[in-house]
């Protein structure tokens, strides 16, 4: 069976949403047995996963972003034409237009611009809307990067329950085997992800300025990720932090493991996750995580994390201090989390339930 992926996110500037699909792609392509994976737009072989800039050359990612404008501002049917010979086209959230002559499916990672329209701008809120009309109704089978989230697509979208598979998104390897890190000049607390409204880091900020001086002299806390939407206000802040609050900005990918095993524990208040990617990462790392008690997050963390009302910063900052002094409770979440997991977060293991799932759709 021939199976068209549309790689467009891979050309744009991106965090979780690209990471995801970069390693699935790749991961297809190992798993596949007799299936033949394809990209659209039409790419070689994928460069390397950088955040803030594409995976491929110049031409390649000037001429697919033409394509996806194209086709979600004109109705241009480039799926249409570059599907021909394939048997199914699964499209991201960057197809308007999809196929009309060969079955799609859709990947759906979160409802935030329906949970929470607030913490988004409104042309995020309108993209999405237009995508849900437009793709995730018509889909032949959507994926769903959640429980939550496919419960989320059942109810927000009407969707038949039957029509969307929980397939959970992966860690990279990266992240399993990422060895322990020289010790840095002072042990850390860690955040990792965009600086915007949702993630919470504002209460974060609160909880660690609240915590007893002592425990904030032993350890720093780290924030790791690019600016964001809406964000000037929390980047004011983190600028003009205490000695021990230290914003490290964009931070590249290939570093991150490294990054990430070497922290105490991460915390992620996240208001909203449709999957979680960050504490998903952390738990493979070996590392303890702080994690919020909403969304899907309870359900990535399972019992390997400590679960928090992320509006209370009363909550945040009992979890830190409890595991900043408890140093064999951080050991035990973090062995909970590595064998968690490697159980349940390898993308080999999303890749053949993916390859599953098209099978079943398309009845090859």
């Amino acid at each position: 069976m021939k199976i068209l992926i549309d790689a467009t996110p891979l050309l744009l500037r991106s965090a979780g949403v690209k990471t995801a699909l970069y390693h699935w792609i790749r991961a297809l392509g190992r798993e596949a047995r007799g299936d033949e994976i394809l990209l659209y737009p039409p790419l070689t072989k994928p460069g390397e996963l950088v955040h803030d800039s594409s995976v491929a050359g110049r031409l390649a990612t000037w001429t697919g972003l033409l394509m996806a404008v194209a086709n979600q501002r004109a109705g241009v049917p480039f799926p249409d034409w570059c599907a021909r010979g394939a048997d199914l086209f699964h499209c991201t959230n960057q197809v308007r237009t999809p196929p009309r002559r060969i079955p799609f499916t859709a990947t759906v990672h979160d409802f935030t611009c329906w949970k929470m329209p607030e913490m988004h701008s409104e042309a995020n809120v309108r993209a999405d809307r237009e995508f849900a009309e437009r793709v995730l109704k018509r889909a032949a089978g959507i994926m769903a990067v959640s429980e939550a989230t496919r419960h989320d697509a059942i109810e927000v979208l009407g969707i038949a329950p039957e029509r969307v598979r929980t397939i959970y998104n992966g860690v990279s390897s990266a992240y399993f085997d990422a060895p322990m890190p020289p010790p840095p000049p002072k042990p850390y607390a860690l955040f990792l992800g965009t600086i915007e409204p949702r993630k919470n880091v504002d209460r974060l900020l609160d909880a660690w300025e609240s915590l007893p001086a002592g425990v904030r002299d032993a350890f720093d806390l780290l924030l790791a990720g690019g600016a964001g939407w809406r964000c000037e206000a929390t980047v004011r802040r983190l600028r003009a932090a205490r000695a021990g609050v230290r914003w490290l900005g964009y931070f590249p990918e290939a570093l991150l493991p490294e990054l990430v095993r070497g922290a105490e524990v991460l915390v992620y208040p996240s208001l909203y996750e449709g999957f979680g990617l960050p504490v998903a990462e952390a738990m493979a790392c070996g590392t303890a995580c702080i994690t919020s008690n909403a969304s899907s997050l309870p359900e990535i963390a399972g019992d390997a994390a400590l679960l928090v009302n992320p509006q209370s910063v009363e909550e945040i900052r009992e979890a830190l201090l409890r595991l900043l002094e408890h140093p064999e409770e951080r050991a035990r979440l973090g062995a909970a989390g590595h064998a968690r997991a490697e159980r349940m977060f390898r993308w080999e293991r999303a890749a053949r339930q993916s390859l599953e799932f098209f099978h079943e759709v398309t009845g090859r």
